[in-house]
């Protein structure tokens, strides 16, 4: 497995469980981002780390600066960690998310207007695992502390141009216990909601889908009902990998399939849907 570790406290804990767990081949591997002046030091502690733990390490440094957006920084991040697993033929990715970044995320894609699926975005996968997600920030700040592991704070935690930053310290951070627990209870309702309406969906689609591809019927889909359409578009992209996309592109979308002649073509980021008088094909960037 790949094991991502920044240098920061939720990455190290991580990294201590995992080199104390037997049976588990890692790789660790660190983004130097190059958004601060001194996330040279990350690198040189995560690498002296990787190597007490007798682990391979692999790094790369890039100079994305300091105005560089939140989601191109994931972008590039993601893009590494996936180029490092294909390399060592890993089994899966192994990140440091926790409860709070549980929390926060949801908080941030309700704020960014994404659908229902927002709410329930951060989780594990096949392929990406988060192990930590049951564990909020402060447990793994003790588990470091009577560890005696060695850590570093991001500087740019506390900017608050960053809106998860400002989520993380306006809203989170000032949560108390049973508002974090009802919370958490909401997250959970809301993912057995969507495996069930998911269900439903999958079975509509087999009315609506050509022979299981992503091409709708435009008939078909000019006679549901909005609410239903809208979720259907959002399905069909969630299928493909395209995550996150806003409210207002969903609602457009659906009404330009239901609404448009035939011969145009529908642009969005992430995706295209090519029109005929009787289809619509999603065209994936």
């Amino acid at each position: 497995y790949v094991v991502a570790v920044s240098g920061g406290v939720d990455s190290v804990v991580l990294l201590d469980v995992l080199a104390k767990t037997k049976g588990l081949e890692l790789v660790v591997a660190h983004f130097n981002h190059g958004i601060r002046e001194d996330s040279d030091a990350d690198e040189k502690l995560v690498k002296k780390m990787a190597a007490q733990k007798g682990l391979i390490f692999e790094s790369q440094k890039v100079e994305l600066g300091k105005d560089v957006s939140e989601a191109d920084a994931r972008i590039a991040r993601y893009d590494f960690l996936n180029l490092i697993a294909k390399k060592h033929k890993a089994k899966g990715i192994i990140l440091a998310h926790h409860q709070d970044d549980l929390i926060e995320t949801s908080i941030i894609n309700i704020l960014r207007g994404t659908n229902r699926r927002g709410l329930t975005a951060l989780k594990s996968t096949d392929k990406i695992i988060r192990p930590l997600l049951l564990y909020p920030k402060s447990e793994l700040v003790k588990y470091a502390k009577e560890c005696k592991l060695k850590w570093l704070e991001d500087s740019t935690n506390k900017d608050k141009k960053y809106l998860r930053n400002k989520v993380r310290l306006d809203i989170v951070a000032k949560m108390s216990h049973e508002q974090r627990v009802d919370w958490l209870k909401i997250l959970d309702s809301t993912e057995k909601q969507n495996k069930n309406i998911d269900e439903l969906l999958e079975s509509i689609l087999k009315k609506g889908l050509h022979k299981g591809r992503p091409v709708i019927n435009r008939h078909w889909f000019a006679m549901l009902p909005h609410s239903v359409s809208k979720e259907v578009i959002a399905y069909i992209l969630n299928r493909q990998g395209i995550k996150d996309v806003d409210r207002r592109t969903i609602d457009r979308v659906a009404v330009q399939i239901k609404t448009l002649p035939g011969g145009k073509t529908i642009q969005a980021i992430g995706f295209n849907i090519l029109l005929t008088k009787r289809s619509a094909r999603f065209i994936y960037k």
